[in-house]
């Protein structure tokens, strides 16, 4: 059983919709990077998302570029994703998933990295740049392990590649709200709401949006129709703006919860 679906399920047996907390590794040092991490899930995040810093982010927006870069610049390397997953993880129950551009992991070994990642506790891989037909690797290193594996699905994609994501994703599908980099807009794409509704056609049980979602007002107009919030910038910008204490009240704003809640 998907700890991450189990994890939305679990929301939607509460009366709400998932919120899927994102943050890069490293930012802006390693151990703040993880008391961050602990920070979201004691603050209602039901899934959290990390992102090892990348080079070449082409996904992200400006804030989350800076993040990483400064990451970079301290001296993040890939196997501090590991030590960072597991301390997380032996902290709490919140499913970590990683966040990742597919460079790395070949780098690094696909089935070396599924077997450090299940090691350390992690939950799965969300895969951006790569799609399911050229992930061919990497799906059986994820049956292997149990591992989820979550492909995106975007406004523009054909009906024969969501009928694949939906085939091979488990965990959820990240829906993309709207074309482009990550960042905060006024306005979330009407497109998101339309392909949430053609992966449900496609045999979809979890699907989250993600990509210009920053406010509590956005989350909710998301979990009208889909399983999932997605949030990263405005995570970030609080971070990076006002370490943990301010973290923790953009958390507690962005997914309602009155208080944190030690130990979750």
């Amino acid at each position: 059983m998907s700890r991450v679906a189990a994890a939305i399920d679990a929301a939607r047996e509460a009366g709400r919709g998932a919120f899927v907390g994102y943050l890069p590794l490293g930012f802006p040092d390693l151990a703040t990077s993880i008391e961050a991490a602990v920070t979201l899930a004691q603050n209602g995040a039901d899934v959290i998302e990390l992102g090892p810093p990348y080079s070449d982010p082409v996904m992200d927006g400006t804030v989350i570029q800076e993040a990483t870069q400064a990451a970079l610049a301290g001296g993040f390397r890939l196997r501090d994703t590991f030590t960072a997953v597991r301390e997380i993880t032996s902290r709490v129950d919140v499913p970590v998933v990683i966040m990742t551009y597919w460079n790395p992991v070949l780098q690094y070994g696909v089935d070396r990295y599924a077997d450090d990642l299940l090691a350390a506790g992690g939950a799965g891989l969300i895969t951006p740049d790569i799609t399911p037909d050229a992930a061919e690797e990497w799906i059986a290193a994820s049956q292997r392990t149990g591992l989820d594996r979550i492909f995106l699905a975007a406004p523009t994609s054909s009906d024969e590649r969501l009928e694949l994501i939906a085939r091979q994703s488990t965990g959820f599908v990240y829906t993309v709200s709207t074309m482009g980099i990550t960042g905060e807009r006024a306005e979330l794409d009407a497109a998101a709401r339309a392909l949430v509704g053609r992966l449900r056609t496609h045999g979809v049980e979890h699907a989250c949006v993600g990509i210009g979602i920053s406010t509590r007002a956005h989350v909710e107009g998301v979990l009208d129709y889909a399983d999932g919030a997605i949030v990263g910038t405005a995570l970030v910008r609080a971070l990076r703006d006002g370490g943990l204490e301010q973290l923790a009240a953009t958390t507690r704003a962005l997914t309602g919860s009155p208080a944190s809640a030690p130990g979750n």
